[in-house]
C-alpha cells in the first residue's frame, strides 16, 4: 500500500478505487502451495468477483504489472484498461544476468529481497534516481525489517515462481486486447528502458508508452503529479 499511497488519495474522488496487497505482502497470505503471478491474478480475480465488481481497469508496477498483465490476459471482458508500470514483464534470462551484473551479484533476490544495508544500498541505486549518501545502516537495517523481512521465504518463492521467466531466452509474450498504458522512468536501472519499447510493440497496437524523466524504478513515488496525471487522461480516455 505505500507504494500507492499518493495514488490511492488522487484517484478516489473520480474513480472507485481497490488497492488489495498481492498474496504475501502486507496481510494476504493463502493455505495453497502455488506461488506463480498467475495464481496471484487468479487470486485478485476471485476477489473483484467477491466484491461485486464486474468491469475494472487494472495497474500494477514491477512485480504487480505481471499480476496486471495476467489479469488482462484471463479475463478480457471484465478488464477494460490496462496499466503497467516499470515492470519487465517480457523479461528474458539475458535481461535476468544483465541485471545481475549491474548489481554485481549472484542472485536476484540478494537486488529484490535485500537482507544486509548494503544489498539495500544496492537496490536503492537501481530503483531511485536520487541518490542517498551519508544513511547510517542502521536505518537500512529498519527498512529491511519493515518491508522484506515478513513472509520472506513466501516472498523467495514467488519470485523463482514467476512464470514468465520459465523456458527459452525468447520472448513469447502473447498480446492483449485492452488499451494498455505503459509507464517508465527514463532512468530505471531494475528493468532498463529499452524493454520499456519491446514491451510496447508485443503487448499489441493498442499500446501507449509514456516516459516520465528523471525517475527509475518508482516513477509513481519519484513524480507522482505527473504519473498521476497521465494515468488519469488514459483512464479518461485523453490523448
Amino acid at each position: 500500500m505505500w507504494q500507492w499511497r499518493r495514488q490511492a488519495q488522487f484517484f478516489s474522488p473520480h474513480f472507485h478505487v481497490y488497492v488489495p496487497d498481492l498474496v504475501f505482502f502486507g496481510d494476504s497470505t493463502t493455505k495453497s502451495k502455488e506461488r506463480s503471478e498467475v495464481f496471484q491474478a487468479v487470486s485478485m480475480g476471485k476477489l473483484m468477483e467477491k466484491l461485486q465488481v464486474k468491469k475494472y481497469h487494472v495497474m500494477g508496477t514491477s512485480y504487480g504489472g505481471f499480476v496486471a498483465y495476467h489479469m488482462a490476459k484471463l479475463w478480457p471482458e471484465k478488464v477494460e484498461k490496462v496499466v503497467i508500470a516499470s515492470s519487465g514483464v517480457n523479461m528474458r534470462k539475458a535481461d535476468n544476468m544483465e541485471l545481475l551484473q549491474r548489481a554485481n551479484v549472484e542472485n536476484v533476490e540478494e537486488i529484490m529481497l535485500p537482507e544486509t544495508a548494503t544489498q539495500l544500498r544496492t537496490l536503492t541505486r537501481l530503483a531511485i534516481s536520487r541518490r542517498f549518501t551519508m544513511v547510517p545502516d542502521f536505518f537500512w537495517k529498519d527498512v529491511i525489517n519493515q518491508l522484506y523481512s515478513e513472509n520472506r521465504n513466501e516472498k523467495l518463492q514467488l519470485l523463482k515462481g514467476i512464470t514468465l521467466l520459465a523456458g527459452d531466452d525468447s520472448c513469447k509474450l502473447p498480446p492483449l486486447q485492452q488499451d494498455v498504458l505503459i509507464v517508465w522512468g527514463d532512468k530505471d536501472q531494475i528493468f532498463p528502458l529499452k524493454m520499456a519499447y519491446e514491451l510496447k510493440e508485443l503487448t499489441g497496437k493498442k499500446t501507449r508508452l509514456e516516459i516520465i524523466q528523471n525517475t527509475s524504478h518508482v516513477p509513481q513515488i519519484e513524480n507522482s503529479t505527473r504519473f498521476n496525471n497521465i494515468v488519469k487522461n488514459f483512464l479518461r480516455g485523453s490523448s
